[in-house]
């Protein structure tokens, strides 16, 4: 049986009691959380009148400029190279279809994954990353491990990554990818999150390091905040191997989405021709998602909770084991549990790590950032362009009702009969 992605259902049932007057901190969806910029907002408006099909893999115009955008990244690319979608989200599940053998995961990832991986009737095998470090890369000894055992065909690689928001080591892709190329398995490299490195760097790639069978997907709703536009492309191998797969993967788009709507394929051309007003947007929320990530992570730490510091994109991965003594006392013994103490007692929306293939009784959750910044667009406006977005009253509020959830997890009163907490009163 499919389910409701956990992302997109917990986004759903928030934003339903926030309506219903519920007070609650949104710290559970990976939108990005910022207003649209007039000079892109104004070239769909002149799009609007494109209303044909056009080619299933893209126009010209998009292509030309997703291979320009690549090369100037460090990936000489050609347009025949790419491929647009209705979002990255339809390319990763149309690649995982396509591409032959089950599927390897590294543990915590993006929910997606696994669910596509089941959609597609892929066996999933999850390895874990190391216990020191960034997520998004698998530990490469126990992936070694995995594959003297196994024969997969796929390798998913998140850098940055989702759920940890963090950046892998470079030595580390690099063994990653050479135990990829030494056992002939494709690699899946999700870079929807490259723009947004919190120093401003290019993150390592998997593409320059297995070239001929890696593909690069990437869209515009993280960097961009583009998310409802639903704008996604990927970057083929060039070559016999990535020729035969973009024969694949046009079939399957051809029957499934047949191109991306083509006013948004005129936004990605203007987006990834790299224009001044759009790469200082994209710098502007760059700093604006580092300096309210770290915020929120200097709170967990400071409530007890062990947490990979953020480096990119707006999440934080908490791991709540040094608490499991006082959790556990009061009633709080799973991470799913703890998701939802933190929701129904405190009034703080997370998801919990199972979501994400971590252990269910692992005390780790998904926190995001990214909707802290304002609800009005006059209002994520100005955290966009303040100087210090902390000071601003409702940032500030988010982070003191932040604090003063995290402290009540472990000091509100104990029920004797059952061992949980009693109910908060909102």
């Amino acid at each position: 049986m499919v389910i409701h992605s956990a992302t997109l259902a917990i986004d759903e049932t928030i934003r339903a009691r926030r309506a219903a007057g519920e007070r609650l901190l949104h710290l559970a969806f990976g939108e990005a959380g910022l207003p649209v910029p007039d000079e892109i907002a104004e070239r769909l408006a002149a799009a609007a009148g494109r209303n044909g099909y056009g080619p299933v893999v893209g126009s010209a115009e998009a292509r030309e400029a997703a291979a320009g955008w690549f090369t100037r990244r460090g990936l000489d690319t050609g347009a025949r190279q790419i491929v647009f979608a209705p979002g990255s989200k339809a390319l990763l599940y149309a690649l995982i279809a396509a591409l032959p053998g089950d599927v390897v995961l590294p543990r915590p990832a993006w929910v997606s994954y696994a669910a596509q991986s089941a959609l597609a009737g892929k066996r999933v095998i999850g390895v874990d990353i190391p216990a020191e470090g960034a997520g998004g890369v698998p530990d490469p000894e126990r992936l070694a491990t995995v594959l003297r055992e196994s024969r997969p065909g796929v390798l998913v690689l998140t850098v940055p990554d989702n759920p940890t928001g963090t950046v892998a080591d470079p030595e580390r892709l690099r063994a990653v990818c050479a135990l990829a190329e030494r056992h002939g398995l494709a690699v899946i490299a999700d870079e929807i999150y490259a723009e947004l490195v919190h120093d401003g760097t290019r993150p390592p790639g998997a593409a320059a390091l297995h070239p001929e069978r890696t593909v690069v997907t990437s869209g515009l709703s993280k960097s961009l905040a583009l998310g409802g536009w639903r704008i996604g492309f990927a970057r083929l191998p060039a070559g016999p191997w990535g020729d035969a797969l973009r024969s694949e993967l046009t079939g399957v788009a051809s029957e499934v989405w047949s191109s991306l709507a083509a006013p948004m394929q005129a936004v990605a051309a203007h987006v990834l021709a790299d224009p001044p007003g759009v790469t200082a947007h994209i710098a502007a929320a760059r700093r604006l998602h580092a300096t309210v990530a770290r915020a929120v992570h200097a709170e967990f730490t400071a409530a007890g909770a062990l947490c990979r510091p953020p480096t990119a994109g707006f999440y934080l991965y908490p791991d709540f084991a040094p608490l499991r003594d006082a959790l556990a006392a009061r009633g709080v013994t799973q991470g799913a549990a703890l998701a939802t103490a933190l929701l129904e007692r405190h009034g703080v929306g997370v998801l919990p790590g199972e979501a994400f293939g971590d252990a269910p009784e692992a005390l780790r959750v998904r926190v995001a950032t990214s909707l802290l910044y304002g609800e009005t667009d006059e209002e994520r406006w100005r955290a966009l362009r303040a100087p210090d977005p902390l000071a601003l009253p409702w940032v500030a509020d988010a982070l003191a009702r932040l604090r003063a959830a995290l402290a009540g997890l472990t000091t509100g009163p104990v029920t004797a009969s059952t061992g949980e907490s009693a109910p908060r009163t909102r």
